[in-house]
C-alpha cells in the first residue's frame, strides 16, 4: 500500500483477456455516446458518461478512479439531471406560463426527436407556445412562453456541456495523478 492508504499505482501489468478488452471498449463507448447524448435529448448523456466512468473504475479495481472521484462524478450527474429537469419549467414559469404550456413543451420535446436538428431545436418552443395559446388565447403571451422555454432549455444545454467536460477532466485527472 502507498503512504496515503490506497493501492500502489505501480502494480504489475497483467495481460488482458478478450472479455477485458471488450469491457473496456464498452466503458469507453458509454462515455463517448454519453458525450453525444449531452446535446441529444433522446440519450441520457451525463448518466451514460457516469456509467462508463463507473465501469472503468470497476475494471481497474478502483485504483485510479476511486470513491472520492466517483462521488464527485455522481454529484455532477445529479446536478446535470436537476438542471435538465428544471430548465424549461423555470424559463416558462418566469413569464407566467400555464400548465398547458409546460405539457406542450414536453410533448414538443418528444415530437422533436423525430424532426432532426430543427425538430430538437424548435418543437419544444412550438409546443409551449401552442399550449399557452390554447390555455389563454393570447398570441403575445404564447410567444413569450415559447421563447422563455427555449431559452431555458438552451441554458441547460450549455450547462450540461460544461458539466460533461468537467466530468471528463476530473476522470482524466484522477487517472493521471
Amino acid at each position: 500500500q502507498s503512504a496515503g492508504g490506497g493501492r500502489r499505482r505501480g502494480r504489475r501489468l497483467r495481460t488482458m483477456s478478450g472479455i477485458d478488452i471488450l469491457l473496456w471498449v464498452i466503458a469507453a463507448l458509454l462515455v463517448l455516446i454519453g458525450l453525444g447524448g449531452v446535446v441529444l435529448p433522446a440519450l441520457p448523456g451525463i448518466p451514460l458518461m457516469f456509467g462508463g466512468f463507473l465501469m472503468m473504475a470497476w475494471l481497474d479495481d478502483f485504483t485510479h478512479i476511486g470513491t472520492v472521484t466517483l462521488t464527485l462524478l455522481g454529484a455532477l450527474t445529479v446536478l446535470a439531471w436537476l438542471i435538465d429537469f428544471a430548465s424549461g419549467v423555470i424559463g416558462a414559469q418566469r413569464v407566467g406560463a400555464s400548465t398547458l404550456a409546460l405539457v406542450g413543451a414536453a410533448i414538443g420535446t418528444v415530437l422533436g426527436l423525430f424532426g432532426g436538428l430543427i425538430g430538437l431545436l424548435f418543437a419544444p418552443l412550438a409546443g409551449a407556445a401552442i399550449g399557452e395559446f390554447i390555455a389563454r388565447r393570447d398570441a403575445l403571451q404564447a410567444a413569450r412562453v415559447g421563447v422563455a422555454t427555449w431559452l431555458g432549455m438552451l441554458i441547460a444545454a450549455v450547462a450540461k456541456v460544461a458539466i460533461a467536460f468537467m466530468m471528463l477532466g476530473i476522470a482524466l485527472a484522477a487517472w493521471l495523478i
